[in-house]
């Protein structure tokens, strides 16, 4: 099986919604809707608005993330 080709970028927080899901704004000035990546919500991370994260994102879909670092 083919690996998929994964792009990180840099983002802020604009806004948390329900779910763990949260509204980040990109560097270069796109929002995107972004989830926790499963080890950081296993370990109790807590992502407040207005923190730097590292989003992961697949080729497949340039609206959604994974939060896999926050700042």
């Amino acid at each position: 099986m083919k690996q998929q080709t994964v792009t990180e970028v840099e983002g802020k927080v604009r806004e948390a919604l329900p779910n763990t899901m949260f509204r980040i704004e990109l560097t270069d000035g796109r929002l995107i809707l972004a989830t926790l990546r499963g080890k950081m919500r296993r370990s109790y991370v807590r992502i407040f608005p207005g923190d730097r994260v590292k989003v992961e994102m697949t080729p497949y879909d340039e609206n959604r993330g994974r939060i896999v670092f926050k700042f």
